[in-house]
């Protein structure tokens, strides 16, 4: 595949960190010389779909990072001797590790592309978990932590960044929420494994998406989004047609895409001053607000440490029970795949948000988990990933969901460093604190975050001039 060195327009054009080869190009002009592997995924629909699930393995992984805290913290407190407050901050190390990836996510996903991005975010994963499967000490577990979680702060901004730029605008919600989805599996594979085998083996485990991710990212092709707005034009359409199907006329969302490059500032990089124009400070301030809220409810306490949550609770076998919630997570989110691009963003949301509330104040009165999972699977959970994604201008988008990114992991490392301490506090005042945020959560919904469902992340972007 060739890239040009420089485009008409003067704009400064990077050419891919991690190169994908000329399968899918040579399929676009000879169709009938297409290799078995090509053929597949001949169909548009497929084609988005095989990328999807193989860029799945990203948020996969940072599901399984969530949930590996909950079953293994009685047996690394016993084997290592750590406090109570010791692994309070290994579990929220993650967070730390995250928001350090979230800074630099979204210039890394600018300027080296999404898959570059993700090729580099797994490797500290696959490092941390070796680390943390040989740790004796809390230096190495702490250290494997933070890796984890690097990575998995670049994940959770690209993935959902990857899959709104290939997605045609009536499965971008459907297919969004897959991101999601794969959060909870990942989680729910945690919890269950956590049954079965020990800490160290668990953590051996915690490899695998990862490790497949890697070589999977050399067959799905560069955002066509990202590569218009590098000026890499041949590269640009090669890599929309595969995605769309070979015999599809891709020339209206060409044109659609190339108008949209072009209205955009011709440097890569923007200043922060200029985020006071309300066309920037806006969808920025829907993105931070919605991932903020989404964690200061509570839900990370709930995950990272429910089994800890239902033994208080006087439930006897807390991991067998939290593999319940796991499970339950991965249906509801599913369910939210089937909804989102039928009933829109805002209504799934406000039903989420309401239900949590409700949800928060019976586990405030009953200390009761289930429902609480359900309703945020619904929505809380995988929108605000699919509304970040949407509605940033190109433009800003490397460094404002940098900063959305960076205002979730602060959130969910405040929440998951103090849960454990004031659940000893007191559990029913714990989670009346968190019913108070989502009751704030339902108003800020209605007030401010705006219906994309049905519409062009381009046309998304013209609505905020």
């Amino acid at each position: 595949m060739s890239f040009r060195d420089d485009s008409e327009d003067g704009r400064d054009v990077r050419k891919p960190f991690l190169h994908t080869g000329s399968w899918y190009r040579m399929g676009s002009r000879t169709g009938s010389s297409m290799l078995g592997s090509s053929q597949v995924i001949r169909d548009s629909s497929i084609s988005v779909v095989a990328c999807v699930l193989i860029v799945a393995l990203g948020p996969i992984q940072f599901g399984f990072t969530n949930g590996y805290s909950s079953p293994t913290q009685s047996a690394i407190i016993k084997e290592l001797g750590l406090t109570v407050s010791e692994y309070s901050v290994f579990g929220s190390l993650s967070n730390v590790g995250a928001m350090i990836g979230a800074v630099a996510s979204g210039q890394m996903a600018e300027y080296i592309g999404r898959k570059g991005s993700l090729m580099i975010a797994a490797i500290p994963n696959i490092i941390g978990w070796l680390a943390i499967s040989f740790a004796n000490d809390v230096s190495f577990l702490y250290m494997g932590r933070l890796l984890e979680g690097f990575g998995v702060g670049i994940i959770s901004y690209t993935v959902p960044v990857y899959i709104a730029e290939i997605a045609p605008e009536n499965l971008r919600g459907s297919l969004g929420s897959v991101n999601q989805l794969s959060v909870t599996i990942g989680t729910m594979v945690a919890y269950l494994l956590g049954l079965f085998v020990g800490w160290r083996i668990l953590a051996i485990l915690g490899i695998l998406p990862c490790t497949i991710l890697i070589p999977g990212l050399f067959f799905i092709p560069e955002s066509p989004r990202w590569l218009a707005k590098m000026g890499m034009t041949e590269d640009f359409e090669a890599s929309l047609q595969v995605l769309r199907g070979f015999d599809t006329d891709i020339s209206i969302e060409v044109n659609e895409i190339k108008r949209s490059v072009a209205s955009t500032t011709r440097r890569t990089t923007i200043r922060f001053a200029e985020l006071k124009k309300r066309r920037y400070w806006f969808p920025l301030m829907v993105g931070i607000g919605l991932l903020m809220l989404q964690q200061l409810g509570g839900i990370n306490g709930v995950i990272f440490y429910s089994a800890t949550i239902f033994e208080t609770a006087g439930i006897k076998s807390g991991n067998i029970a939290t593999f319940g919630v796991g499970f339950i997570q991965v249906i509801a989110t599913a369910l939210t795949t089937w909804l989102v691009d039928k009933t829109g963003r805002r209504l799934l949301l406000i039903v989420s948000t309401s239900g949590i509330t409700l949800s928060l104040l019976l586990v405030a009165l009953s200390f009761f988990l289930k429902t609480l999972v359900i309703t945020f699977s619904l929505g809380m959970g995988p929108i605000p990933w699919i509304i970040m994604s949407e509605i940033l201008p190109v433009s800003i988008k490397g460094l404002a969901g940098s900063i959305a990114t960076l205002s979730n992991w602060f959130s969910a490392w405040l929440v998951t460093m103090t849960a454990n301490l004031l659940l000893d506090w007191n559990s029913g005042g714990t989670f009346t604190i968190y019913m108070l945020v989502s009751a704030f959560t339902i108003l800020f919904v209605s007030l401010w975050v705006p219906e994309t469902k049905g519409r062009t992340l381009e046309e998304i972007q013209r609505s905020f001039r």
